[in-house]
């Protein structure tokens, strides 16, 4: 009985900061699965990845704040493999296509470009040609809109097909950045121009940690907001691919599944990852292999209905998996 009442005087009192009914269970179940996945060898392997890619990236951080220069390569554009390194020859001469497709990354808030020094890197061993990773400003980040800093990124990813003769890139975005690329995409047609729209730990369905700093920014990406609310409305069909994934330890995104996307006009392919921290999902092995998986797949291989009437497909997952709701391997 007494645990009743401090529910519901816990409700209460959460209500009326604007957190909504039924948050604090939302919450503490929320935390014994994180909690779970921390106490397994995997997790307890996750928080110290989580912690030195946080020491790692603060080294970082400084020298993600240059703007980093757009250098198409030649040899890409022009599909030339005489004088690649072997594993770049490769993925040309399989996956032409891929290797010729700009991806553009899109760092998350209070972050630079700094966030993909490991990813970038390791798409650019794998052959990719142009990578380029993009940076908004910490006074955009902390004050700006989500609507605006799309209609920026919109306006980027044009330069970059102007610059590089492509009709469409890939878009890798980690924590807002996704939800940036994803207003993009769904509501200024941005589907013209991205192929595949990679998430990682993105809140398509906000977090609780929005209401941590009460910004113009971060209350659009409180549960419920117009911003969500807007994203969640019946849209035209989408043509881009949405690959998300998404932890169950991940910190930031609270409750966890808030990062899971489902939406009747989108084509959805989902990843679980159970040991990984917010930060280092952009360093993590099983990410880096969920993208490259995701821009050298065909288009006609990557759907199935979910059900009958259903507009929208969800992809099988890659993985020890069975399922796109399981565990991605490395």
């Amino acid at each position: 009985m007494g645990k009743g009442v401090l529910q519901r005087v816990t409700d209460a009192l959460l209500e009326r900061a604007g957190w909504g009914v039924h948050t604090a269970q939302d919450i503490v179940e929320e935390a014994k699965v994180a909690l779970r996945a921390m106490a397994t060898p995997g997790g307890m392997r996750g928080v110290a990845v989580e912690a030195a890619w946080l020491a790692a990236h603060t080294v970082l951080y400084p020298w993600g704040v240059i703007e980093e220069q757009l250098r198409p390569d030649g040899h890409y554009r022009h599909f030339r493999t005489d004088q690649l390194p072997p594993r770049q020859r490769g993925l040309v001469v399989s996956a032409m296509d891929a290797a010729g497709t700009p991806i553009v990354l899109v760092h998350g808030i209070g972050d630079n470009r700094s966030a993909f020094a490991v990813l970038s890197g390791a798409l650019r061993r794998r052959g990719f040609g142009v990578v380029h990773a993009i940076n908004y400003s910490v006074l955009t980040a902390l004050t700006g809109d989500v609507r605006r800093s799309a209609a920026l990124l919109g306006a980027h990813v044009e330069r970059i097909c102007e610059q590089t003769g492509s009709d469409q890139v890939h878009v890798v975005g980690h924590s807002l950045g996704g939800l940036i690329a994803r207003y993009y995409v769904q509501r200024l047609h941005g589907d013209s121009r991205v192929r595949t729209l990679v998430t990682l730990g993105t809140p398509h369905h906000g977090t609780l940690a929005a209401y941590l700093l009460p910004t113009p920014l971060t209350k659009q990406l409180r549960p419920g907001s117009d911003l969500l609310t807007e994203l969640a409305e019946p849209s035209r069909r989408c043509r881009t691919r949405f690959v998300v994934v998404w932890s169950e330890m991940d910190q930031i995104i609270v409750p966890q599944r808030n990062a899971r996307l489902e939406h009747p006009s989108l084509l959805v392919e989902e990843h679980q990852i159970r040991d990984s921290g917010h930060l280092s999902l952009p360093v993590d092995t099983r990410t880096l292999h969920v993208v490259v998986t995701a821009i050298t797949r065909s288009d006609d291989s990557v759907t199935r209905p979910i059900g009958a009437g259903s507009e929208a497909c969800r992809a099988p997952g890659v993985t020890d998996g069975h399922s796109a709701h399981s565990q991605p391997s490395g």
